[in-house]
């Protein structure tokens, strides 16, 4: 008995090259597909992120001290009440503890006498927020409304290099600070 190999046709071979071929070029594809939405996703997710803050800085200078009057100075672009007590200066935020809205002075026609924090205080103004209802001692002390604290006070110090005030809005301080000139 003899035994035939039977040759494979090359039409056979060709099908076989062709479905590899086939095989190739749709992993290809599915390949660059799943590259092109991974590109698309790192793209969106990346834009939410910002390169640059475009935040003030929280370290600045509000002039010489001769330049301020005496009494209150609103800094509305910082939202900052200066006060210039003959040659005593201090720096209280005008932005409301509660939801942040910005805080009014108001001068009242006689002054208040109040006992806070133990000590009895003769209190010429206060602070109004018109958004809730919150109000403030001058010295920012909150007594009525839905303010959780008082106002922050700030660091306040002179440039070495030419004498202008510089207000440190990322250090506070506590309600007895004065920079006296």
């Amino acid at each position: 008995m003899k035994f035939f190999r039977k040759k494979e046709s090359p039409i056979k071979s060709e099908d076989a090259q062709s479905d590899s071929r086939r095989s190739f070029l749709q992993k290809l594809g599915l390949g660059g597909v799943l590259v092109s939405l991974a590109g698309f996703s790192f793209q969106s997710v990346r834009s939410l992120i910002p390169n640059v803050l475009y935040e003030a800085p929280q370290k600045f200078k509000i002039g010489f001290p001769s330049s301020l009057s005496d009494g209150m100075t609103f800094l509305e672009e910082r939202r900052i009440y200066v006060f210039k007590e003959g040659r005593s200066f201090y720096a209280i935020s005008g932005e409301c503890t509660h939801l942040g809205c910005t805080v009014k002075y108001t001068k009242l026609n006689q002054p208040k006498h109040v006992e806070v924090n133990g000590q009895k205080k003769e209190i010429p103004f206060e602070f109004h927020c018109p958004c809730h209802g919150s109000k403030f001692y001058s010295d920012g002390t909150n007594y009525a409304g839905p303010a959780p604290q008082p106002l922050h006070w700030f660091k306040m110090e002179v440039s070495p290099d030419d004498g202008q005030l510089i207000v440190h809005m990322e250090e506070e301080v506590d309600q007895n600070f004065r920079l006296t000139v």
